[in-house]
């Protein structure tokens, strides 16, 4: 079967709205849903009618499952729901059974990268489902995305981009960590990114969040504290899951949560910073 060219896309939010807008871009017929009124369909429903996928950027596998349910009557056999939100790898796999007994395919996809990575079309994307079924979404993805990397089969998208996201998350809390340590020594933060970032230290957040979001105040890199806390829950369910032994990622998933609950879920992730490093202005924003 041929590539869908007549593409619902359903959840236009900070990643949503670029990657829609590149899709429209590259010539596909887009038809467009969000719960805050943007999008040129009214419901779920009318803009998956005619569609050959539909497209999920959505907060959460809940999400995405509610969605699905609206939009199924009006998909067409054949059809394929691509998820690219970050959703929970055991549900995608009972979702995907759920949606072959009415003959649409599933395939996970979630993406890496942020907002400035979605604007340009430089995501990086995991695919995870039948090989069929990725071929067919692949012209898609190589719109949105600079490196598409193949999981395996359904679901293992989902698990790669919780487990990325507790490597990065980790990586995060051990540098803002580290930076209220030596700002108690008397270290000036400014000069440790630059120190971290020629030595053995540096991560993605010395590298792109410290001195940009950080140390700066803004905290605005587009991505909160509460998805983020909701993927580190989803890495340590899936070595629970799995009978892993991980006790640092559920330690991590812990501080995370702590640091949504003080600060309000949709504070900036990079806030992790001011939980850290300034208890005392820990609040809801």
């Amino acid at each position: 079967m041929s590539a869908p060219r007549t593409v619902a896309f359903v959840g236009l939010g900070q990643m949503g709205r670029p990657m829609a807008a590149n899709l429209e871009k590259a010539g596909f017929a887009l038809r467009s849903y969000d719960l805050n009124g943007a999008g040129n369909c009214a419901s779920v429903a009318e803009a998956a009618r005619g569609a050959d996928m539909l497209i999920t950027m959505l907060p959460d596998g809940n999400a995405v499952r509610e969605v699905v349910a609206q939009a199924l009557p009006a998909l067409a056999a054949g059809a394929i729901v691509l998820d690219m939100s970050s959703s929970d790898p055991m549900g995608t796999r009972a979702l995907g059974e759920t949606l072959a007994a009415k003959s649409v395919g599933l395939v996970d996809a979630p993406v890496s990268g942020g907002v400035k990575k979605a604007l340009d079309a430089s995501l990086a994307i995991m695919a995870g489902g039948e090989a069929a079924l990725v071929e067919r979404v692949r012209p898609l993805l190589e719109k949105l995305g600079a490196r598409i990397f193949l999981t395996g089969p359904l679901g293992s998208g989902h698990a790669m981009k919780a487990l990325n996201n507790y490597v990065s998350a980790a990586g995060l809390l051990a540098t803002v960590e580290a930076l209220a340590i030596g700002a108690r020594f008397g270290l000036d933060p400014g000069v440790m990114t630059d120190i971290l970032n020629a030595s053995t230290g540096r991560n993605n957040t010395t590298e792109v969040k410290v001195k940009q979001f950080m140390l700066s105040g803004t905290y605005a890199s587009g991505f909160s504290v509460g998805l983020m806390a909701k993927d580190l829950a989803t890495a340590a369910g899936l070595a629970d899951a799995l009978g892993a032994r991980a006790p640092f990622a559920r330690e991590c998933a812990q501080r995370w949560r702590e640091a949504a609950s003080a600060l309000g879920a949709l504070a900036d992730h990079t806030a992790m910073h001011r939980f850290v490093v300034t208890p005392s202005e820990n609040r809801k924003e």
